[in-house]
């Protein structure tokens, strides 16, 4: 079941292929403005999966030169975020119930984040008037190791009360 974000997106993979990371981040900066602040960059999206990335440049880096810790919960956010909205409905509203992100260690370099859902959750949220999943996201940062620990908890509802 294809909602408007998906069919964007779709249009967007009829384009050469080295305009679309691009026109991705492009149209997902305009819906979440604030992600276009940070710099996250969308590299590619699908049904189930979505991969973003974030420079470590100075507008977003903490006191130590790494990714300020709010910065690399925005691309946790952003990327299970754009997978969980390439489901839902039209007719219902994309909501982040909660988070949980957990530091386990200093962030080295860049970041990636890659969120995926399962078949059964993409079937849940289109087949359902309301309910909620948690995203599965994956963020490394350039030594290849897992600095941060998320849990992005989404909920979908009716527009009509």
């Amino acid at each position: 079941m294809a909602n408007r974000f998906s069919k964007a997106v779709a249009k967007i993979y009829t384009f050469p292929v080295f305009t679309q990371s691009f026109l991705l981040t492009k149209l997902f900066c305009t819906m979440v403005k604030y992600a276009n602040t940070s710099g996250v960059k969308i590299i590619a999206v699908s049904q189930r999966q979505t991969h973003l990335t974030l420079k470590n440049r100075k507008k977003v880096q903490n006191h130590i030169g790494g990714v300020h810790a709010i910065a690399a919960s925005l691309l946790a956010e952003s990327a299970t975020g754009i997978v969980f909205g390439m489901n839902v409905p039209d007719s219902h509203i994309p909501l982040l119930k909660s988070m949980t992100v957990n530091y386990t260690r200093r962030m080295q370099g860049d970041l990636s984040a890659v969120a995926t859902l399962t078949d059964e959750q993409v079937t849940l949220i289109q087949s359902q008037d309301k309910g909620d999943v948690i995203v599965s996201v994956k963020i490394t940062d350039e030594s290849g190791l897992e600095p941060i620990d998320c849990e992005m908890h989404w909920a979908w509802v009716n527009k009509k009360r």
